[in-house]
């Protein structure tokens, strides 16, 4: 991960603070920019410098962002926005994985086996998820994977605009605690949420766009645009379970994997 990024990650996560009162600014410890994220760094005092910025360990800002996700689940707890639609859920379904990954999966809602474990992505679509994650040379704890809604819709229903619009903030400041290199979103409600539009997924997939949207949404402010991949929701690839539905959808991955340097697995 490089210096920008990480300056980056210190501003968003400064600002997360600020939003929901977590005492903490998190900062890094320069030495090897180019060191992957997923090595633990020991970092060794650096002499200080008047010019020279001191930043804590690559472990440290995890923490932190680890952190501000779990204040931001508290409070979606205590503010249960869900209370003002119809649900069918036991479990808050808030999201998991790296809370500094470089890629991250947004879907639309949990489903029966999600909701039975807390977990996103777990139930058949999601095993299907981890099987394209693998393709990509990755595993499911390199990435975050996450929901527009983090309870479940009664019959697995579709969610409203409404109903996503109640819970957009969370999301939108689960990416800004992530900070992700790039987002994938799976099926229409995410893709559509994220990038502010109407259009059909057969018209969004494939196609790199941009969170924020270039006319950003009014809940979005501070970010620097992340680019977003639209691609099937794992869902409708296992009831359109057809050669040529899969090779889109692999398509719209490779592109992902270009714009990261990530390689397939062999």
């Amino acid at each position: 991960m490089n210096e920008p990024r990480l300056a980056r990650l210190v501003s968003q996560h400064a600002m997360t603070s600020r939003l929901l009162g977590v005492d903490f600014v998190p900062s890094y410890q320069s030495g090897n920019p180019d060191r992957p994220v997923s090595e633990v760094v020991e970092a060794k005092p650096a002499p200080v410098s008047a010019k020279a910025p001191i930043f804590v360990a690559v472990d440290d800002r995890r923490s932190s962002a680890r952190a501000a996700l779990e204040a931001l689940r508290e409070q979606y707890i205590a503010d249960a926005p869900h209370q003002h639609f119809v649900t069918d859920h036991h479990s808050i379904v808030f999201g998991e994985g790296d809370p500094c990954a470089r890629l991250m999966f947004i879907g639309e809602a949990p489903g029966a086996e999600e909701d039975r474990t807390g977990r996103p992505f777990v139930g058949p679509a999601g095993q299907l998820l981890d099987k394209m994650i693998a393709a990509m040379g990755l595993g499911r704890e390199d990435v975050y994977i996450a929901n527009v809604l983090k309870t479940r819709p009664p019959n697995n229903a579709t969610p409203t605009t409404e109903e996503a619009r109640l819970c957009a903030p969370y999301l939108f400041e689960q990416i800004r605690i992530i900070s992700p290199e790039a987002i994938v979103t799976l099926g229409r409600p995410a893709s559509q949420l994220l990038l502010g539009t109407t259009e059909s997924m057969g018209r969004l997939r494939g196609h790199w766009a941009q969170f924020p949207p270039p006319e950003p949404l009014a809940e979005v402010a501070g970010f620097d645009p992340i680019p977003v991949m639209p691609t099937y929701h794992p869902a409708y690839v296992l009831r359109q379970y057809t050669a040529d539905t899969r090779q889109r959808v692999w398509s719209d991955l490779q592109q992902v994997m270009e714009l990261l340097g990530l390689k397939a697995r062999a």
